[in-house]
């Protein structure tokens, strides 16, 4: 027996999380100088965030310290409960580090501990999708060490393409250059961007209009599959549900088994992709390059 562990960046909804015993610990949203913890719209209303974005504001984002993860995995660690933490990408927080040095903290005062820690290497659904999989095998008996491994040796099949609407967050969050999002902004280029072998955003193609952006995220999907007839594919926005319905209907006219489904990106994410991105995330057969 032992427990998974993730964190609020999963961007899965709070009652998934809840319904399959999964605990996480939430990231730190910054809005008009007040502190908000991400909880997967358990209480956080996303909604009102989404509209704050619209009238302007800027949110940023802090990561999840040390102190935090202590706090977080010391009750299960304390009851001789192994623990198998997923989390946000190292290529765009320092959380998974933190997590690191709170395991090595932990050991000290604990060393029968069993703490194992997951870099997803991905962000939003793209941990969300890893986490799915991980409930999936646990339930199905995989053990605490053998899940471990498979999560590591597979996080680079796990395929993440996302577009904007505007790059001026991408901008602000430090993702792209001022230069770039005043000449994209211009020619009203629509970013197809995903995420590389060390975590990291980068952008592989420069679409002219939105909706080719949408079709080459569904194109790109469909291409590299692990599961080409009844694969699980999950698609994030942030308000912008006509764009995702045209890549899912893009994806389901090819794939009539497809299981698609259609998420909120939260806050942590959403503070750095502004209103009107579009993510899809799957299982490929090969490793991103």
């Amino acid at each position: 027996m032992y427990q998974l562990l993730t964190d609020s960046a999963v961007d899965l909804p709070y009652q998934t999380l809840a319904a399959n015993q999964v605990d996480f610990v939430s990231m730190h949203v910054d809005i008009d100088g007040q502190d908000f913890n991400d909880d997967l719209e358990h209480h956080f209303d996303l909604d009102h965030f989404y509209q704050k974005i619209a009238n302007g504001v800027m949110p940023s984002t802090a990561q999840i310290n040390i102190g935090q993860f202590v706090e977080f995995f010391k009750p299960y660690v304390a009851a001789n409960m192994p623990i198998l933490y997923l989390g946000f990408s190292s290529g765009l927080s320092g959380t998974f580090n933190s997590a690191v040095q709170a395991r090595t903290m932990l050991i000290n005062d604990y060393p029968s501990a069993q703490i194992y820690l997951v870099d997803s290497l991905a962000a939003s659904c793209g941990e969300g999708l890893m986490l799915l999989d991980a409930i999936d095998k646990k339930a199905a008996g995989m053990g605490i060490t053998e899940l471990t491994d498979w999560l590591t040796n597979n996080r680079l099949r796990y395929r993440q393409w996302f577009t904007v609407d505007d790059l001026n967050y991408l901008y602000h969050g430090g993702r792209v250059s001022r230069t770039s999002a005043a000449v994209g902004s211009l020619l009203h280029i629509k970013p197809v961007m995903d995420v590389d072998t060390a975590g990291h955003l980068r952008v592989v193609k420069k679409a002219r209009s939105r909706h080719k952006s949408l079709e080459t995220l569904a194109d790109n999907t469909m291409a590299t599959l692990a599961e080409p007839t009844t694969p699980r594919i999950l698609i994030a926005t942030t308000q912008a549900e006509d764009a995702a319905n045209v890549v899912r209907d893009h994806i389901l006219q090819r794939i009539p088994q497809a299981q698609v489904l259609i998420q909120k990106i939260g806050p942590t994410i959403a503070s750095h992709t502004g209103l009107g991105c579009v993510a899809v995330f799957s299982l490929g057969n090969t490793e991103r390059e």
